[in-house]
């Protein structure tokens, strides 16, 4: 479904019963809504309502020009919530998505009944610039996200993940290599200058930080402090996991999540 906000349309999709609870799902960089597919069965078995939505620029939501603040990107996710007049969720949010909950957290805190921040970070990477700036300019150049999609998926997920389900690791390798340049970019420059470290202490939800103890590119250590700053945090590694837990252990990540979620419900 798509909505309609300054000209630019935003993909999202909202499934279950509207009575219920809503877990709100936000994906990484240079991935799309698709990338919860093994979530939701799980949620809505288990008496929630699931709302994923595409950032600026990914899957079906359009991009915008120029490049993007966290800030920006909190308030679209805040866009939706007013749109589809839901007051409050639970939030689980991965990568980049995690530093948009933290963000909500911060800036919108009645919105929140729970964070679930996943292999994510609080402030740009020291090597932020050199490291998205590499990347930008080989996307750039080959007008496309296509020459990224190997590396990418290499540092998500795992060899044997890649070869017990082919599939299901093209699909996700397709979508990667199918990210439109802009939305990759943009939203890469708000991952190169956000810094919400200074301001953990302000997040008064009920937080959970998971990252699967294998990421190379989320720091298992620095979400562990995530979780200790925060006034009500607790982390957890998923171990033998690389960046997306959700995907490579779908099963032990619905069932702590739901088992998470339930505790606020």
């Amino acid at each position: 479904m798509l909505l309609w906000t300054n000209g630019r349309k935003s993909y999202f999709d909202i499934v279950g019963d509207e009575r219920a609870p809503v877990v709100y799902f936000a994906h990484s960089l240079a991935a799309d809504s698709g990338m919860w597919s093994e979530q939701v069965p799980a949620f809505l078995a288990a008496g929630y309502r699931v709302l994923r939505v595409d950032m600026r620029g990914h899957g079906g939501s359009d991009p915008a020009p120029g490049n993007y603040t966290m800030e920006q990107l909190v308030e679209d996710a805040v866009q939706v919530l007013d749109d589809l007049a839901v007051s409050r969720v639970h939030f689980c949010g991965l990568s980049i998505g995690g530093m948009i909950g933290q963000g909500l957290g911060i800036l919108h805190p009645t919105r929140v009944a729970s964070l679930i921040l996943c292999d994510t970070q609080s402030e740009a990477p020291k090597d932020a610039k050199e490291r998205w700036g590499n990347r930008t300019t080989i996307i750039q150049a080959a007008n496309s996200m296509a020459p990224l999609a190997e590396s990418t998926m290499a540092r998500w997920l795992s060899a044997g993940f890649k070869a017990q389900r082919p599939s299901l690791w093209k699909q996700i390798h397709d979508t990667v290599a199918a990210t439109p340049p802009q939305g990759y970019i943009g939203c890469a420059a708000a991952i190169q200058t956000f810094k919400w470290t200074p301001r953990l202490r302000e997040v008064s939800a009920p937080t959970l930080v998971l990252c699967g103890s294998d990421d190379p590119g989320a720091d298992p250590e620095e979400n562990r402090m995530i979780a200790a700053t925060v006034q009500r945090g607790e982390f957890l590694a998923i171990e033998g996991a690389r960046h997306l837990p959700n995907v490579e252990d779908a099963d032990r990540f619905n069932q702590i999540v739901i088992d998470w979620c339930n505790r606020y419900r």
